[in-house]
């Protein structure tokens, strides 16, 4: 829409005057997570003489083994990654626990320093969560609008 337009543009030129003002960039921390396959068997392609059975490999199972990759990152790279027990998910007490212990084991200069760390993060419902809100309050860490 319109209005969702102009709300991240005006997100955006806003940010862009603060970094113009002062760097900021390298005290933003952000995270992902991403499904990842494995046991997957590998399908080939084979020549084989007419009349002749081919040897067929089956399709990977959709819904077969699988795990949860978290990770999270900063301008100096890879802060942390782990992947969660198969079929697990990212609850707000997982989150929770990765912000708070994860981040500031690694990033202990910036944790500690006066210039708290800012986290980029999406609106997904374990982000926004109260817990997870209480934790972001008591650490102090500021958290970037969202451009969605």
């Amino acid at each position: 829409t319109e209005n969702a337009i102009s709300n991240r543009f005006n997100i955006a030129v806003s940010l862009l005057a603060r970094q113009n003002k002062k760097s900021f960039l390298w005290r933003i921390v952000t995270g992902g997570e991403k499904w990842i396959y494995y046991d997957n068997p590998k399908r080939k392609k084979s020549w084989v003489s007419p009349g002749k059975p081919s040897t067929s490999t089956p399709k990977r199972n959709i819904h077969g083994h699988e795990v949860l990759l978290c990770i999270w990152w900063d301008q100096q790279g890879v802060v942390h990654y782990e992947l969660l027990k198969p079929n697990e998910t990212v609850t707000a007490d997982v989150y929770r626990c990765q912000l708070n212990d994860v981040l500031l084991q690694k990033r202990p200069a910036i944790a500690s320093s006066r210039r708290k760390v800012i986290l980029l993060h999406d609106n997904a419902r374990p982000n926004v969560a109260r817990v997870v809100k209480d934790t972001l309050l008591q650490l102090e860490w500021e958290v970037l609008p969202h451009l969605a």
